[in-house]
């Protein structure tokens, strides 16, 4: 039994396949660039998350060590300085665009008598795909979300 072999170096062959390699290229790039995308964007939402997190805990720490007076009322001055040293936390960890006005402070039951005070972020405003515009199922390149964390701790009479 006699086997023969194949060759295929003809010239038609050789030619067919020069452009096969560039668009597998561009099809995969697509595919890569977007996987980079989210996860820089989603890496950017979770490192505000964690920044106004830490922010938010630093004012309540701070609310619920303090002693103001003899009755142990949290004033709205008090306040307001844990609403700026949350507003100051969130500004070094380079979170954009946030004021005092995103920030809420209550004290359960009321702040004349505290037993716990908590810190909270008033939706704070987040557009994944505002740094590097990514596509999404419904044709659109960005996405708003908000993000509110908060606080809770208990007030140190």
């Amino acid at each position: 039994m006699k086997t023969t072999q194949l060759k295929f170096k003809s010239k038609l062959w050789h030619v067919k396949q020069q452009g096969a390699a560039a668009i597998e290229l561009a099809l995969l790039l697509v595919l890569l660039l977007m996987f980079v995308t989210g996860v820089v964007e989603f890496g950017r939402a979770f490192w505000y998350n964690d920044a106004l997190t830490k922010a938010t805990r630093d004012g309540a720490r701070y609310l619920s060590n303090i002693r103001v007076s003899a009755l142990v009322a949290l004033d709205a001055a008090t306040q307001d300085q844990a609403k700026q040293m949350v507003v100051n936390a969130a500004t070094q960890a380079q979170v954009p665009s946030f004021t005092t006005a995103q920030v809420a402070v209550t004290c359960e039951p009321n702040c004349d008598a505290p037993l716990y005070v908590k810190v909270a972020i008033n939706a704070y405003p987040l557009t994944i795909g505002g740094w590097v515009p990514i596509f999404l199922p419904v044709g659109t390149a960005t996405w708003v979300t908000t993000l509110s964390p908060s606080t809770a701790m208990r007030y140190m009479r």
